[in-house]
């Protein structure tokens, strides 16, 4: 049983007194630090653990402390939950009652999710959490359930993706700290919506990370592509686990997260038989049931591997969902043709259809790209449990100029991979303002206070794109005009092409709700079926309930695929009708043609199918 701290980590206030716990075996002796204006210190006791402890009075919500490690310099609390003044300031008691203005809120089932990834710094001209939260109602009407908000944890200066958290209790100051998380979090659940969270637990920031003047929180044993690896398997590991999984469950806790979206798993490397994220899901989901929540965990994972799905019971992670890359990357090829980096494993329609068929279009077979056999067969795991996407943080700010699909496709090109991704049986994931084609990048940013940290940034971000031969330079990531130029325009939404892009993801996500009592709960249910030659899938879902057939053709000129031969079937969705003025309330006998437009998406029920 992993050695639980004798209180909850960090600070925590009850009226003006306050308990004070740190782990810190790397030192002899830890002072608490107050702030009353004048500095006190106070000596804190250890236990046979290196936990210190100290409680004591006169504390007020605000009030700025730290710890002196053995005489030395005053740094902040590694569990602190506020730090106002920035990395490199003290820590901030904040008190944790907050008065939730709906208690009734239990979660979502996963097959309800549609997720909305959004950034807060660019998410709005303000920036902040309180003023995403005037955009809710928005996304409520859209037919969005849940928003998933980037990284939140303190990372140093007001621009970063969030990657860089070096304090993974604490909610980024700039956005309005952990406060007006708990305000987005009521408005979120007031509108019926819920939230994911995504948290970092492969790595902490190198600017303004004190952790390792603690104790043995990294290792060199291994190393990740961003910084130095966490230690969840060697000595004393046992304690460096309890501080991230206190981390995942306070967010859960105190903060009502309905879901955890776990970056980058596939760089968390732990040999031990118990696996970290193993501990993690089984806790997680404990405390959840405790509250009588739906709480979900989603991993990103590029090893293509269902074991990170399969339950704790049965040997695996325990996750409910993974992140499938598999299905941008091979939808991306046939509509972009690009081929250079991991681009290369993908181009042919018959591996979007192994997506929607089996999940994983690389289930053992040989990868080009990484010049070795990849993935395994995920047949048994319910298509729901796969995250989808056309666009997300990395897909875009990863490249070198952040483009988005909107300004390198056609309007038609972009509708087809719309429809592709919210019909699909897969649970979706929208990037903030692609619903109405935002034009704005979304490149690579950061204002560390380090220069030297700065400018290594901006060799690694050249190197980086070495593989793709896109030519030209990346924007400077520490530029506040980087960071600028990729704040969304809401105001596209009301003309022209991006009201149109708008009024059609309204329509797909009607659609799919329509449909979801013919969701698939395997995928036995799904069929596929190719023309090579004309670049067209059609992807059949037959379930007690009705049958759906989706029709994608990713060809530049007119074409035709046979109708389903058992039935009768209505157009319930083209999305190229509306260009040519032609209607959709058409019913085909089986086993005829059915036209498709050039780079057009056609949905068809089977008559009296509809749920």
């Amino acid at each position: 049983m992993t050695p639980r701290p004798p209180l909850p980590l960090g600070a925590r206030l009850e009226g003006d007194r306050a308990t004070f716990c740190v782990w810190a075996p790397a030192v002899q002796s830890v002072e608490l630090v107050l702030d009353h204006p004048r500095r006190e210190s106070v000596a804190m006791r250890r236990d046979d653990d290196a936990y210190f402890t100290v409680s004591v009075t006169g504390v007020r919500p605000g009030q700025r402390y730290g710890y002196r490690l053995d005489g030395g310099d005053v740094l902040p609390d590694p569990a602190t939950r506020d730090q106002p003044d920035g990395v490199h300031g003290l820590s901030a008691v904040y008190p944790t009652a907050f008065e939730w203005t709906r208690d009734d809120w239990t979660g979502l089932p996963l097959d309800q999710y549609v997720l909305y990834e959004l950034h807060v710094g660019t998410f709005t001209a303000e920036g902040t959490l309180d003023a995403a939260a005037r955009r809710l109602p928005a996304l409520r009407d859209l037919g969005i359930s849940v928003v998933e908000l980037m990284p939140l944890a303190q990372f140093t200066g007001a621009r970063n993706w969030g990657y860089d958290g070096v304090h993974p209790f604490a909610v980024q100051n700039t956005y309005g700290g952990p406060a007006a998380l708990k305000r987005f979090v009521d408005a979120c659940h007031n509108e019926g919506l819920g939230v994911c969270l995504d948290v970092v637990y492969n790595h902490l920031g190198p600017d303004g990370n004190h952790l390792a003047r603690f104790g043995p929180y990294f290792t060199d044993r291994y190393r990740t592509p961003w910084g130095d690896a966490l230690n969840f398997d060697g000595p004393d590991s046992d304690h460096v686990r309890e501080y991230f999984i206190a981390s995942a469950l306070q967010w859960v806790d105190e903060f009502r997260i309905d879901a955890l979206r776990l970056d980058a798993i596939h760089a968390i490397v732990d040999t031990s038989a118990y696996r970290f994220l193993r501990e993690l899901a089984d806790r997680v989901h404990a405390r959840a049931e405790e509250l009588g929540r739906q709480v979900m965990l989603i991993a990103e994972s590029d090893l293509a591997d269902p074991h990170v799905v399969r339950p704790s019971h049965q040997g695996g992670l325990g996750m409910d969902a993974q992140w499938l890359d598999d299905f941008h990357h091979a939808i991306h090829v046939l509509l972009t043709g690009e081929r250079d980096g991991y681009y290369q494993d993908y181009g042919d329609i018959e591996q979007l259809a192994r997506a929607y068929a089996r999940g994983y279009v690389y289930a053992g077979e040989y990868s080009p790209y990484r010049r070795r056999r990849h993935g395994a067969p995920a047949s048994d795991i319910a298509p729901e449990r796969f995250v989808v996407f056309i666009q997300n943080h990395d897909q875009i700010g990863n490249r070198m100029l952040g483009d988005r699909l909107t300004v390198r496709l056609s309007p038609e090109q972009n509708e087809l991979a719309a429809a592709a991704l919210l019909l699909s049986p897969f649970t979706p994931l929208l990037f903030m303002g692609e619903e109405y084609g935002e034009t704005a990048p979304f490149p690579y940013f950061v204002s560390h206070t380090d220069e030297a940290l700065a400018e290594a940034v901006r060799r690694g971000r050249s190197e980086e794109f070495a593989s793709f031969r896109w030519a030209g330079e990346p924007p400077d990531p520490q530029a506040p005009e980087t960071f600028e130029s990729a704040r969304v325009n809401w105001s596209l939404r009301d003309g022209g092409e991006h009201a149109r892009r708008l009024a059609l993801y309204r329509e797909l996500l009607r659609a799919r709700h329509e449909l979801q009592a013919m969701r698939p709960w395997s995928f036995d249910a799904v069929e596929t079926s190719v023309d090579t030659r004309t670049r067209t899938l059609c992807v059949t879902c037959t379930m007690p309930h009705g049958a759906s057939a989706l029709y994608l053709h990713f060809g530049d000129t007119t074409t035709s695929m046979m109708v389903p031969a058992h039935g009768s079937w209505r157009v319930r969705l083209d999305t190229a009708a509306a260009r040519r003025s032609s209607s959709t309330d058409v019913v085909l006998p089986g086993n005829t043609a059915l036209e498709l437009a050039p780079w057009s998406a056609v949905l068809l029920l089977r008559e009296g199918a509809e749920a």
